[in-house]
């Protein structure tokens, strides 16, 4: 029967023995652990402001960019072709049953001015569906309406960038400020949104009534057309039958024969969502295998400590046979000594990664998430390396020969 009690005291009194040895030994079991805790953490941080940036954007959504305009045989990219119109909009909106709600979208910059304060900011002209589509409400005032819409009112919602920049403190709602001369009246604050998957401030900007931003403030440039449509789908599942239908509605209405290409683009924001969610996992699995390196170099240096250990113990193992100790004592002392370097390394790593952890999230501006699984798969982990490297050294000095061991300088 293995004494646990005399046996673990030898083993940690030898490990005292040498604290530099045992240290550097534990190193690179400390640094490998670490750097997983860290990998994971920045991991799961990066994919969920991901998907918070994704999200903020609106959820079952689609986006239908106008066409591609060509300019000495250089196509210009979507949304450079005005082929799409609010009549498109409000056709996808009532005729498609996959589809719940659908908003046409203008797009410009200004300089809005209250006062003697001004801010250069991007003005959005659009329909009432695109709160519902955006998950997107007021914190004080309210939403414009399709009366607005049909009247070209002179009505506006603000960001909270823009709110910080013209009004400071004061609550904007009733206020009226001027965009390119044209008086608005602020009727609506918007909840904050941050950035989006591109880095754009989603606060800063205004919106208007789609009619307004078109007769008013856009200058005309646009006409009856629009830059994009959002579209959003009655259902996650039903994302695809939405897409489906909104080609063929399209192509019908805007006369595109069977070999023609289309003058629009269907866009999937949460294919786009599941793709980077993947993407992310994938460079997280890389990095965590790059930082699992560190964990196998700090396991055979405990293999090579534990060698190193009993060759200079031979003596002292001779002596422990002589009266009476087994080879499994000598085996499960050495294999306690391994697995205390490990343990010790390991925990003493957890605490280094979750400080890197957090140093790199607050410099980087960048979530760092550490979950117990992370903590228990890094510290199983470095468990599993101190009895897997150091079973070799501790069954060789179990199967030494007393008399030899005895005799060795």
């Amino acid at each position: 029967m293995i004494n646990l009690g005399v046996t673990g005291r030898i083993s940690l009194r030898a490990l005292l023995v040498n604290k530099m040895r045992s240290f550097l030994t534990m190193l690179g079991i400390i640094i490998g652990v670490g750097s997983v805790i860290t990998m994971l953490a920045i991991g799961a941080g990066a994919g969920q402001k991901l998907s918070e940036q994704v999200s903020s954007l609106g959820s079952n959504l689609l986006m239908i960019f106008s066409g591609s305009a060509t300019s000495g045989g250089q196509r210009m990219g979507a949304g450079t072709e005005p082929t799409l119109t609010l009549g498109d909009a409000e056709a996808i909106r009532k005729e498609l049953s996959a589809v719940a709600e659908a908003a046409p979208f203008v797009n410009g910059v200004a300089q809005a001015v209250y006062g003697n304060q001004n801010w250069s900011t991007i003005i959005q002209g659009t329909t009432p569906p695109i709160f519902e589509i955006r998950d997107w409400n007021v914190t004080s005032g309210r939403l414009f309406t399709w009366e607005d819409v049909r009247g070209a009112t002179k009505v506006c919602l603000i960001g909270v960038t823009v709110a910080e920049n013209l009004f400071g403190g004061i609550d904007p709602v009733g206020k009226i400020i001027n965009v390119k001369k044209v008086p608005f009246t602020v009727i609506g604050l918007l909840e904050k949104k941050g950035e989006s998957p591109d880095g754009r401030d989603q606060d800063d900007t205004i919106y208007l009534p789609v009619t307004t931003a078109q007769k008013k403030v856009l200058g005309g440039a646009y006409g009856d057309s629009v830059r994009l449509i959002f579209v959003k789908a009655k259902s996650f599942d039903r994302l695809a039958e939405a897409e489906e239908q909104i080609n063929a509605l399209l192509r019908q209405r805007h006369r595109i024969g069977a070999k023609q290409d289309d003058d629009f683009s269907v866009r999937n924001i949460t294919q786009l969502l599941q793709s980077a969610e993947q993407m992310v996992r994938i460079i997280s699995l890389l990095l965590m295998a790059i930082a699992s390196v560190s964990l196998l170099v700090g396991g055979i240096g405990i293999m090579n400590i534990m060698l190193v250990s009993v060759t200079e113990r031979t003596k002292e193992i001779g002596i422990r046979m002589a009266v009476g100790a087994r080879g499994a004592d000598i085996r499960f002392q050495f294999l306690i000594e391994a697995l205390s370097l490990s343990l010790i390394g390991g925990a003493l790593g957890i605490v280094l990664g979750i400080g890197l952890a957090q140093v790199i999230s607050y410099f980087a501006d960048w979530p760092a998430i550490i979950t117990p699984a992370s903590i228990l798969l890094a510290f199983g982990f470095s468990s599993g390396v101190g009895l897997f490297f150091g079973f070799y050294p501790a069954y060789k000095a179990s199967k030494l020969n007393p008399i030899d061991a005895l005799r060795y300088e």
